[in-house]
């Protein structure tokens, strides 16, 4: 009978942790029977392997540095309460045998409400179930010093593996988080989680006619889209320039989460522009990189990891967090050194100075060894590394 693995994912701003999560579910559904446990808002288009049960729990993101519910709950309280009593009875339901938490504890921590008790529960009523972090390359968070001892605590205690979806070679986790040493578990590097482009979802008509245009594309995302609006305003304003000096296409994905009232005025900016086609998502983005003769783009996880795969061209902003989240400036600054993307400061984004970038990035030569610089088959050891972890004897012993 196959081992079981019970998926914790909450996306609480963008969709970066989905995206891996999903990437990593689909290599883990061929070895173990995998509950998936969705804790953000739903996003049109974007599908689990069918062989994977998903549980949705009663939405949770955040805005303006506080946790918001979805329509049908009365408050904050009882969108918890629903939530706390939903994990626990689908862990005594499903019975894992394991269950990953996707970037707890590193992160993620106006969610212990519902994450410790599960993890006590366990604790008392499944103590030989595994319990194993998810964690992206770099954890990014300028407050971390406050919370580090919370974490190591927390990785003392219930944690048997760290799961560091990164390659040593281009990150550390002691680059991110100084007290690697205490954390009290195991910590396991899987190489980066990339998309492999022939596992591409079936294309959509929409994507079929966008990919098949003959002009140079031009394609422009923002991950999410709750970050990036500026970057998709001025690169349609740059549009018309762009034009006066060689044809292009310029195809946009605003991102599932961008804000209406922003999108409306996208929409606006792109009317009466044939050269430029404005849409929300596609879950095939990776056949975009692929396509395109140049990317622009912010520098998160999944973006990154796409264009190291497909070797594309790469102009990015690295519009962060930044009062509280280095994630993509540091980032961004390994990839620069590199030269693998070439960089606008945030500050120097201007239609003009888009419009001479992009023509000096066109003018440059594509690259296909990106995709052998660094180890980019994390899913695939991720599961390797669980099979050894499940077939073991050793639990953790709480404390």
């Amino acid at each position: 009978m196959a081992k079981r693995i019970l998926f914790y994912c909450q996306y609480l701003t963008g969709m970066g942790h989905l995206v891996r999560s999903a990437e990593i579910v689909r290599h883990l559904e061929e070895r173990f029977k995998v509950c998936f446990i969705n804790g953000g808002p739903a996003i049109p288009g974007f599908e689990m392997p069918p062989e994977v049960e998903v549980v949705t729990l009663p939405p949770l993101w955040i805005e303006n540095g506080e946790l918001q519910v979805t329509e049908g709950f009365n408050n904050l309280e009882e969108v918890k309460e629903s939530r706390r009593e939903q994990l626990i009875n689908l862990c005594d339901r499903f019975q894992p045998d394991c269950l990953i938490t996707e970037f707890f504890p590193f992160g993620r921590h106006k969610l212990f409400f519902e994450l410790l008790p599960l993890l006590e529960h366990l604790k008392s009523a499944h103590p030989k179930t595994k319990i194993v972090c998810s964690l992206r390359d770099i954890v990014g968070r300028t407050d971390l010093n406050l919370e580090e001892e919370t974490i190591c605590q927390l990785t003392s205690q219930y944690f048997d593996l760290i799961l560091f979806h990164s390659d040593s070679k281009f990150q550390k986790l002691e680059e991110s988080f100084s007290r690697v040493r205490d954390l009290g578990c195991e910590v396991k590097y899987t190489g980066f989680v990339s998309q492999s482009i022939s596992a591409n979802n079936i294309l959509t008509v929409s994507d079929l006619a966008s990919l098949n245009r003959k002009e140079p594309t031009i394609l422009v995302s923002v991950g999410g889209g709750r970050l990036g609006y500026e970057l998709i305003e001025t690169a349609i304003a740059a549009s018309p320039m762009i034009g006066d000096l060689l044809p292009h296409h310029l195809q946009i994905f605003t991102g599932p989460f961008m804000p209406e009232e922003q999108f409306l005025t996208l929409q606006q900016a792109a009317l009466n522009k044939p050269n430029v086609t404005l849409q929300r998502y596609t879950s095939n983005l990776i056949a975009y990189m692929e396509k395109a003769d140049l990317s622009i783009s912010l520098t998160g996880y999944n973006t990154t990891m796409n264009i190291l795969r497909t070797g594309v061209r790469s102009l990015v902003v690295p519009i962060g967090h930044y009062d509280n989240d280095k994630e993509q400036l540091v980032r961004t600054n390994k990839l620069e050194k590199l030269g693998i993307v070439e960089v606008i400061d945030p500050s120097e984004l201007t239609p003009e100075n888009l419009t001479q970038r992009i023509i000096s990035c066109l003018n440059k030569s594509s690259s296909d060894r990106n995709s052998t610089l660094f180890d980019l088959q994390g899913a695939a050891k991720t599961v390797l590394i669980l099979q050894e972890l499940v077939r073991s004897q050793q639990y953790k012993v709480f404390i």
